[in-house]
């Protein structure tokens, strides 16, 4: 099933520096991943048993302030997250549905405004319909003109899972 918006794997640049030093300044350490699950935000989907990958800590609204010339401030948060250890070719050609949204999960939807400031955002339980369900919460949040870029978070861990932007 296609969505009406796109999820955003972190940038490749990014990701090539996160391999070597992470967002809270640490040496990325990749191991092998023999049970596989968890989700890579490179390619956005589960790790596969046996694949090397690393866990570092990234700061999305940071890196996307860098590039936008916004001032968080106190909203910049940084997490873990999974990537894979070496150069991936990003998410799959064609790949349908938004990644990591089994019924079932919850997520939170933060909604950020062109300054990197929260403008509000909303807790969402995973269906069986999940397209639909995160079309229509993206589709709530950009109806605020104000909202530029929206941040799906897993509610267990707060881990990022992927960044939607208006226009995408």
């Amino acid at each position: 099933m296609s969505t009406a918006y796109t999820p955003r794997p972190i940038d490749p640049g990014t990701l090539a520096e996160l391999r070597r030093c992470d967002d809270a300044g640490r040496e990325c350490v990749p191991y092998v991943d023999h049970e596989g699950v968890s989700p890579l935000r490179c390619c956005l989907r589960r790790v596969a048993p046996g694949e090397r990958v690393a866990l570092v800590s990234y700061a999305p609204l940071r890196r996307w302030a860098a590039g936008s010339g916004a001032e968080p401030g106190a909203y910049d948060e940084q997490g873990p997250v999974f990537i894979h250890a070496e150069p991936c070719a990003g998410p799959e050609e064609g790949r349908e549905g938004y990644p990591f949204s089994r019924a079932g999960t919850l997520r939170v939807l933060r909604r950020y405004d062109a300054r990197g400031r929260i403008v509000g955002g909303r807790l969402l339980e995973i269906t069986e319909a999940a397209a639909d369900d995160l079309d229509a919460a993206f589709g709530e949040a950009f109806a605020d003109p104000a909202v530029a870029l929206v941040h799906v978070r897993a509610v267990e861990y707060g881990c990022f899972q992927y960044e939607v932007r208006r226009g995408d």
